[in-house]
């Protein structure tokens, strides 16, 4: 100490800006962070439920969209050869391409 001048306590204190936070406020950030933490975690639940959801509709859509497409192929074969008809009827047949196209889709989908 120079001058036999001793410290006094404003010395020591830190400006209002510089001050560290309170064991309150820490307590309080956390209380937040786990807030938001607990609702982010239950809005992934809520879309991966709805992600596998998709996926099992998109599943039995390509199913369908399969079944309706052979069916519509026997149901062409089936007619043509019962009314003599060499062809089948276009709208069948695009119906049955289509049908296909869209269960190649929704099993390509699948995969993902």
């Amino acid at each position: 100490m120079e001058n036999g001048a001793r410290d006094s306590t404003d010395d020591w204190q830190l400006p209002a800006r510089s001050l560290p936070p309170t064991i309150g406020e820490l307590e309080a950030r956390v209380d937040e962070a786990l807030t938001i933490a607990r609702a982010s975690e239950a809005a992934v639940v809520e879309v991966g439920a709805a992600a596998i959801e998709s996926a099992e509709q998109a599943r039995r859509a390509a199913d369908l969209a399969l079944k309706a497409s052979e069916v519509a192929s026997r149901a062409g074969a089936n007619g043509a050869a019962a009314n003599g008809h060499t062809h089948e009827d276009d709208r069948l047949l695009r119906f049955s391409r289509r049908a296909d196209r869209l269960g190649a889709r929704f099993a390509k989908l699948q995969r993902r």
